[in-house]
């Protein structure tokens, strides 16, 4: 007779990985516990006793992917400039999004409810970016309401990485387009004078590479 199954860690793994990859590849109704259970090589008892069902089982996952981003971002160093601060954390999202496919498909893809206006938890990932605005809004660099700016950033990353990962956009666009907007969207919630100090730089580096076509992507 063979060793009974255990439903131990290596377990629980499998069906975490299994769960993550079948949630972001097929119609949620189609993910049933019998189905992540065969995937993951273990019995459906294994799904309850360990996630106690379904539920718990995505909850799960969609935990790993916080936790995963939260870490992630907040890696990001700190600096005297908060405008290269939030486009630190942008390429560092993007960096996860394309990374984690798909663990980014079931935390944005509508698996479980997302409210980016809900209340923020310690290790929720927007608090990286929401001390970012708040440190360019109290040096002067940022006006409005942070949660409204804090979305429109997301929104921006969002649509950008999600496009990415559907394939929508070739390297070399994905690329360009990422960078023009995040510097479109900061600027756009920039003060009045920092908004003309940003456009004069951004002028000046444009004669820059007219003066000397390839030098800054060498």
């Amino acid at each position: 007779m063979g060793r009974p199954r255990t439903n131990d860690d290596a377990v629980k793994e499998r069906l975490v990985e299994c769960a993550t990859e079948m949630l972001a590849t097929r119609a949620r109704e189609s993910v049933t516990v019998r189905s992540v259970a065969a995937a993951a090589e273990a019995s459906t008892t294994a799904v309850y006793s360990l996630f106690g069902g379904k539920d718990g089982l995505i909850g799960a996952v969609r935990d790993r992917a916080v936790a995963g981003l939260f870490q992630d971002l907040s890696t990001v160093q700190t600096s005297a400039d908060p405008l290269a601060d939030l486009y630190a954390l942008a390429v560092a999202y993007r960096r996860w999004g394309r990374g984690n496919s798909h663990l980014y498909t079931v935390l944005f893809g509508g698996v479980q409810s997302f409210d980016p206006t809900g209340e923020v938890g310690a290790s929720d990932p927007i608090r990286p970016l929401l001390a970012a605005i708040d440190r360019a809004l109290t040096a002067s660099v940022f006006t409005g309401d942070a949660t409204a700016i804090a979305l429109s950033i997301w929104a921006t990353m969002h649509g950008l990485v999600t496009l990415e990962l559907a394939g929508a956009l070739d390297a070399a666009t994905a690329e360009a387009a990422f960078r023009s907007s995040i510097h479109a969207t900061l600027r756009g919630w920039a003060t009045a004078e920092v908004f003309r100090s940003l456009h004069q730089a951004e002028l000046a580096q444009r004669q820059d590479q007219g003066r000397y076509p390839g030098s800054l992507n060498d």
